[in-house]
């Protein structure tokens, strides 16, 4: 693969917050980064990426997760690049600053290349889905349920493999000694439904607008497919819950 002429790249890595100066604030951060630029162009790209009035004289130290993750954003994409790579660039986002990325992928202009774990993240903004896998890169003609359906299966292919050599199996009780109890698993499926249900709540905003539809309708099918995938985690981690309750009180009797 070659890189095009005209080809301007940024990059936001996973792990670059630990790149950051602990000691330095929000601006000085990006004097450090873009010496050569005004006061001006500094203050306006800290706005952009939420760091407004006296938040652009934080320490990078007491950031949120969040916080230095807008910031790195910021620092990516200051020089106006037409190709972004992004490695996980949802790690440490709460909801509202997921929305905003999300929103934010689709109105670029250029190309984007994501590497990403976030479900919802990829079917709000992907047009293509590569699989890396087995130290290659090959481009994948479905969609993500298709591919969570072959993975899975591949996953029963080994299992029963195993189970033909496998030793013999532990007690029950030590096998569910390593299992969340009913308490934990119902905070947990709690704590997933009401994320899920704001990520619902962001895309029915978007799609809320009168003329998303015929304005751009590539990003109304998308986040409309977005949305049926976040009910049916909605789904399992209602059931989750359900099933969690029922132990729990269960064991309360």
């Amino acid at each position: 693969m070659a890189l095009g002429a005209s080809v301007k790249m940024g990059y936001f890595a996973q792990h670059a917050m630990d790149l950051l100066d602990g000691e330095r604030t929000v601006f000085q951060q990006l004097e450090h980064d873009f010496p050569q630029a005004g006061q001006g162009s500094l203050r306006a790209l800290a706005g952009c990426f939420g760091f407004s009035g006296d938040d652009v004289e934080k320490k990078c130290r007491v950031l949120s997760g969040g916080e230095k993750a807008r910031l790195l954003l910021g620092l990516a994409t200051f020089y106006a690049p037409n190709m972004i790579i992004l490695d996980e660039p949802t790690n440490h986002l709460d909801i509202d600053s997921r929305a905003a990325l999300a929103e934010a992928i689709n109105e670029f202009p250029g190309a984007i290349m994501m590497v990403s774990h976030d479900r919802y993240l990829i079917e709000a903004c992907a047009d293509r889905l590569w699989v890396v896998a087995n130290q290659t890169v090959t481009a994948y003609d479905g969609d993500l349920d298709e591919y969570r359906r072959m993975i899975l299966s591949a996953n029963d292919g080994r299992t029963a493999s195993r189970e033909r050599v496998k030793e013999p199996a532990k007690p029950e009780r030590a096998r569910n000694e390593k299992r969340a109890s009913p308490r934990q698993r119902v905070a947990q499926a709690e704590s997933e439904i009401e994320r899920i249900n704001g990520i619902i709540a962001k895309i029915d905003t978007a799609l809320a607008l009168p003329d998303i539809f015929t304005r751009d309708p590539k990003q109304a099918a998308q986040l409309t497919k977005a949305r049926a995938g976040a009910e049916s985690a909605l789904q399992r981690a209602e059931e989750e819950w359900l099933e969690a309750s029922a132990e729990l009180d269960e064991a309360a009797n």
